[in-house]
């Protein structure tokens, strides 16, 4: 097995965490607690946080935008 696809084997379970992490600061929860929970279940059990949080966590947030 080449070191390319090793490498893509181990990172690729942790694109739902990094999706997960950029999709929370994007999102307005209501309180930044709720922010935070989320963020801190995503960044610590990664890649099940992220997996978890694209279910059931990201229909929680609202998206913010930023009109110009």
């Amino acid at each position: 097995m080449s070191h390319g696809t090793l490498l893509l084997i181990c990172l690729l379970p942790l694109i739902p965490t990094f999706w997960a992490i950029v999709d929370v600061a994007h999102r307005d929860f209501g309180s930044i607690k709720k922010k935070a929970i989320w963020g801190v279940f995503v960044v610590f059990l990664p890649p099940l946080g992220g997996i978890v949080y694209l279910i059931l966590g990201r229909r929680q947030g609202v998206k913010v935008t930023h009109n110009k």
